[in-house]
């Protein structure tokens, strides 16, 4: 079972808030989670962000890798080192097309 630190919305229509869940990777963003680390409410000026640090850390200890959003809100948290775990790059550069071969035979 592939476990993933993802963000779960909650609140109303417009006001956002989210939960920093532990999940199964197969299931939806807001169904079923393993356990909350803590909460994020962007809309606060800074934005609010509360998580059980020792929780977190047990957690990505044990093989649980964050979502690119779950990852920066774990960064401003201080959980992690914003160095040692990069983004994924957005796309794999296309592979070169192959050459076509002759299909001719010589006469």
């Amino acid at each position: 079972m592939a476990v993933k630190i993802r963000l779960t919305r909650l609140g109303d229509k417009k006001n956002p808030f989210y939960r920093i869940v532990v999940a199964d990777s197969k299931s939806p963003r807001d169904g079923k989670f393993i356990e909350v680390l803590g909460t994020f409410n962007p809309l606060k000026t800074p934005p609010e962000i509360k998580v059980d640090k020792d929780l977190a850390v047990k957690w990505l200890t044990n093989g649980a890798t964050p979502t690119d959003t779950a990852k920066a809100v774990l960064v401003q948290a201080g959980v992690m080192k914003a160095e040692k775990f990069k983004p994924k790059a957005n796309a794999k550069a296309p592979a070169p097309k192959a050459k076509k071969k002759d299909t001719k035979k010589p006469a």
